[in-house]
C-alpha cells in the first residue's frame, strides 16, 4: 500500500536524498526523463534542489506529488506544472511520472497520474498536456487513463543510454 502526498518545502535532507535516487533509478532503467545515464548523485540532488525551491503557495507555482510505502520511503512522484502564459490560466503540463522499480507493477504509476488529474481540477486546470518516449511503457498508462494522443515528433531526445534518438508521442486531456 501506498500513501501519496503532496511534496511541501521545507523538504528534509532523506526525502530530497530519496528523490534524487528515486531519478537515478529511473534513468538507470531506462527511462526517457531528460537525463543521460549514469546520472551522478550530485547531478540529481541540484535538479531536485531547483525543482523544489519552486515550491510555493503561489497559483503559478507546481505541485510535486510524491509517494510513499509503508516505511514511509519515497517510491514515486509526478510533478503538475501550470502554464506561465497569461492567455493559458486553464491549462498544465505533467511531467516526470517516476516510479522506483521495486514499486512497478503495483499500479503506483496509475495512481499517481489519478492523484495528479484531481490536483489539476482542484487548481481549476481543465486542460493537462505531457509527452513520453514512444513505445514505453509510459505510453500505454496514458493511453489505458483515456488521454488522447495528439501526435508523435520523431527523433525527440535520446535515449538514457545517449546513443540513440527516440520519438516522443504527444498527449492532452480535458479534466
Amino acid at each position: 500500500m501506498h500513501t501519496i502526498e503532496p511534496l511541501t518545502h521545507p523538504v528534509t535532507e532523506r526525502d530530497l536524498h530519496a528523490l534524487a535516487n528515486l531519478l537515478i533509478d529511473a534513468v538507470d532503467s531506462g527511462a526517457a526523463v531528460s537525463f543521460l545515464a549514469p546520472l551522478p548523485l550530485e547531478r540529481s540532488l541540484d535538479w531536485w534542489r531547483q525543482a523544489i525551491a519552486k515550491l510555493s503557495a503561489d497559483p503559478a507555482s507546481p505541485t510535486i506529488l510524491v509517494a510513499r510505502d509503508a516505511r514511509a520511503n519515497i517510491v514515486g512522484s509526478v510533478q503538475l506544472h501550470p502554464a506561465w502564459a497569461p492567455n493559458q490560466p486553464h491549462r498544465g503540463d505533467v511531467g516526470k511520472l517516476l516510479v522506483h522499480r521495486s514499486a512497478r507493477g503495483t499500479g503506483l504509476g496509475r495512481a499517481l497520474m489519478q492523484h495528479i488529474e484531481r490536483a489539476a481540477r482542484e487548481r481549476g486546470l481543465s486542460i493537462l498536456t505531457l509527452d513520453c518516449k514512444s513505445g514505453g511503457v509510459a505510453e500505454h498508462l496514458y493511453r489505458s487513463l483515456n488521454w488522447v494522443h495528439s501526435g508523435t515528433i520523431p527523433n525527440y531526445a535520446l535515449d538514457p543510454d545517449g546513443r540513440a534518438f527516440h520519438a516522443t508521442e504527444m498527449f492532452y486531456k480535458s479534466i
